[in-house]
């Protein structure tokens, strides 16, 4: 089973990136999906989560941002994320569990591998 992150970049403060998480192996359609951030010297943070129903919960910091979105026939996560701040920088994992083990990443079957986003100002 994999996880693959994607779409990160480089981006201007105030522009979008759309993030998105492919999984092989396996299904996931009744697993809850989320997206989590780590930037340098800061511990990793929940930023969206998405259950298998389509209900989501976001980091206050990023509400009327970003929007988490999945496609269960086609198994991947997304995650569109708008008006950029440089405060955003970070690596995002996306991660994938039972919805009962969220949000401790320790308790996350499957991960991505990260991709960067980083926001100048």
């Amino acid at each position: 089973v994999q996880l693959q992150a994607y779409g990160g970049g480089l981006v201007q403060a105030g522009g979008s990136l759309r993030l998105s998480c492919a999984a092989s192996g396996r299904t996931f359609s009744s697993y809850t999906m989320g997206w989590f951030r780590q930037a340098p010297g800061k511990e990793r943070e929940l930023v969206a989560v998405i259950t298998s129903d389509g209900s989501t919960n976001y980091l206050d910091s990023v509400k009327g941002r970003f929007t988490i979105s999945r496609d269960n026939a086609k198994n991947p996560v997304y995650l569109q994320m708008n008006s950029l701040k440089p405060e955003d920088t970070a690596v995002y994992y996306c991660a994938v569990g039972p919805t009962e083990n969220w949000p401790r990443p320790d308790r996350l079957d499957f991960w991505g591998q990260g991709t960067l986003v980083t926001v100048s100002s």
